[in-house]
């Protein structure tokens, strides 16, 4: 027991002889000790004022009032730092041991300003001298070997309440951090510090977690490994590897889940960018090697990027530009996912379009103006949205929001395809298309593209097109240019030409019916939406045709005039020519026989007879004498139309 109340009188003295000393403590000389430490350790000034007082509790030091550290020669000339109190901590084993030193440093609501002028001087770079040399002097020893920081250690640094202010002379850019609170920790002169940072940038919360393996060479601006960490709202942000600060340097893996890019963009005061569906619309992830070189331009290396599903592997290097930045990458995917791009026309019932028609709905480029760029893609397929292509290889070209696809190779619809496409958004919305299909097959392209699949058939298109304007109807309403089609071998659904000659039956249409054909050909324009064409070629088994009309790919309907001849038979029959049209929406059009062209034709006797038959079995008329069919056919209309009219005066007048 006796060595219990022994030891406990010991203690009781040393803290006693502790507190006494710690009263004996001259304040002033350990605030200016800290002040000195501080100096020698960053090359800048450390100025207290107000009352220094002493603490016991939670651990010995001192507490000053206002605290400012000097800024550069260049700089503003409000200070680098200032905050309202400092409190210093000592370390008390070494103390007792007779020496002095700050194991604790405390910054009541400081405001630190970073600042970089025009020439890419650093206010916070301490590798350079406070006093810049003269024109034409030699640097300081100290500042050219890099080495002004003197090594130090720090048990704990606190920051409560601060506020970062950011200011770049050469680019005019300006941020505002508050509610800064953050803790840093080097127990190893120059070794490895430890970093933890909250705060709120344009009113956004965030917060950092880092570590510098070398903190000696990173406060004096060389390279030094780095693990940083940020977080904030729905994006998440990691990079290991080395940095520097004098100039901005990095190297290393960057894994980013930057989600729809709003919670980043709001943090950096910018508006989020609305990028389309499936290019980072709604999630945007990315990985890889990136580096940060002398002169702000960023590598991307090894790079695995997805974007709303989309998977690529992408190697990019990104140049700050005066305008925009600009962008060179190669780009490859096993699916590509771009139906998001165009816009797909409006739902029934929904405002700004119909089934039926083209979607009014406004096309938003703007993403075109953000960056320029240069892009090599190479995808295994490519959606769209109403069309669809498979292996594709091509080079993208963006120069202030006019966007060229040069297409060097490209799987479509069973053949291939090779031109060039121009999305401009310089002014407004244009398009233009000079392309080359080879081996086309037309069911699954006009399926996909016009959702029409009557024509059957496969072979070459030429195109050359331009539209303009700001929504899907008003592109459609001004399409002009010119084109070709070559097809070999195929079908025509829904109408049985030959049929229709032979019977004179209009009713061969419909679900079963067909018009084979060997070969079809045409040229054409396009005006203001509208398709014309005046040399349609069709060879058939059984005939040939030829035809001429419109296609309004604005108001989605048809207007043709096929003139199919039967071929002659041995006993000398055939060679007539049935004129057909076919008009109407492309949805449901209509198909009808020109009879008052049929009746105008130099025609054999046989046939003659068997149109009178027709004529009289299915139309009612009937020729007398020395009247010809055309003649018996305009005075049963007349008569009808006579008829017609009697009884409706009949009517009028009360008769019965």
């Amino acid at each position: 027991m006796r060595w219990l109340i022994r030891l406990v009188a010991v203690l009781f003295g040393l803290v006693a002889l502790f507190l006494v000393a710690l009263v004996l403590v001259p304040r002033d000389r350990l605030a200016e000790l800290a002040a000195r430490q501080f100096e020698a350790a960053t090359g800048r000034p450390m100025t207290l004022s107000g009352e220094v007082r002493p603490s016991v509790w939670p651990r010995l030091g001192v507490r000053t009032g206002p605290v400012t550290i000097a800024n550069a020669p260049w700089a503003a000339g409000e200070p680098l730092l200032e905050a309202r109190a400092l409190e210093i901590g000592l370390d008390t084993l070494a103390l007792m041991g007779g020496s002095w030193r700050i194991s604790r440093v405390a910054l009541d609501e400081p405001v630190i300003r970073l600042e970089r002028d025009a020439e890419g001087r650093a206010n916070w770079d301490l590798s350079r001298p406070l006093s810049d040399p003269a024109p034409g002097a030699d640097p300081a020893p100290a500042a050219a070997a890099g080495s002004a920081v003197s090594p130090f250690t720090l048990d704990e640094g606190i920051v409560k309440g601060g506020r970062v202010l950011w200011i770049d002379h050469g680019t005019g850019r300006r941020g505002d951090i508050s509610a800064v609170q953050a803790r840093v920790t080097l127990p190893e002169p120059g070794g490895p510090a430890d970093l933890t940072l909250s705060g709120q940038a344009n009113g956004r919360g965030f917060a950092v977690e880092g570590r510098l393996d070398e903190a000696g060479s990173a406060l004096a601006g060389r390279v030094a490994p780095l693990r940083l960490s940020l977080a904030t709202g729905s994006a998440r942000i990691t990079f290991e590897g080395e940095a520097g600060s004098a100039p901005p340097m990095a190297d290393g893996r960057i894994d980013a889940a930057l989600g729809d890019l709003g919670d980043l963009a709001a943090l950096l005061g910018r508006s989020r960018p609305e990028l389309p569906e499936g290019l980072g619309r709604r999630q945007l992830e990315i990985a890889g090697r990136l580096t940060l070189a002398e002169g702000g331009t960023l590598h991307l290396r090894e790079g695995r990027v997805t974007a709303d599903g989309n998977r690529l592997a992408v190697e990019a290097d990104m140049t700050p530009g005066g305008d925009r930045p600009r962008l060179d990458a190669n780009v490859r995917a096993e699916a590509l996912d771009l139906a998001g791009v165009s816009t797909p026309a409006a739902a029934a019932g929904q405002p700004g379009g119909d089934r039926q028609g083209w979607s009014r709905t406004p096309i938003d480029v703007s993403a075109l103006s953000a960056v320029d760029l240069g892009l090599a893609l190479s995808a295994g397929s490519i959606d769209l949205g109403r069309l669809r292509l498979g292996a594709t290889k091509a080079i993208l070209t963006l120069d202030r929001a006019r966007l060229v696809a040069d297409l060097r190779e490209v799987a479509a619809y069973g053949g291939s395809l090779t031109g060039e496409l121009v999305v401009n958004g310089r002014q407004g919305l244009s398009l233009a298309a000079d392309l080359t299909l080879s081996g086309l097959q037309t069911e699954p392209l006009l399926a996909d593209l016009a959702e029409f699949d009557r024509l059957a058939t496969q072979g070459d298109v030429r195109l050359k097109l331009l539209a303009s304007g700001p929504h899907q109807e008003a592109l459609m309403q001004s399409l002009s240019g010119t084109g070709s089609i070559r097809f070999g071998k195929g079908e025509f659904r829904g109408l049985d030409v030959a049929r229709m000659v032979r019977t004179l039956d209009a009713g061969s249409v419909g679900e079963g019916t067909r018009t084979i054909f060997d070969k079809l050909g045409a040229s054409f324009t396009v005006e203001k939406g509208v398709l014309r064409n005046e040399d349609l070629a069709l060879e058939a088994p059984l005939m040939g045709a030829t035809g001429a009309g419109s296609v309004g790919f604005g108001d989605r309907t048809l207007d043709y005039r096929l003139l199919p001849t039967l071929l002659p038979r041995e006993d000398g029959t055939g060679g007539v020519s049935v004129p057909v049209i076919i008009a109407g929406p492309w949805a449901g059009p209509r198909t009808r026989l020109d009879l008052d062209a049929l009746v105008r034709q130099p025609v054999g006797q046989q046939v003659k007879e068997r149109m009178s038959e027709e004529a009289a079995e299915r139309l009612g008329v009937v020729p007398q004498e020395g009247e010809s069919l055309e003649e018996a056919a305009k005075r049963r209309a007349r008569e009808a139309l006579q008829n017609e009219a009697g009884r409706a005066l009949n009517r009028l007048l009360g008769g019965n």
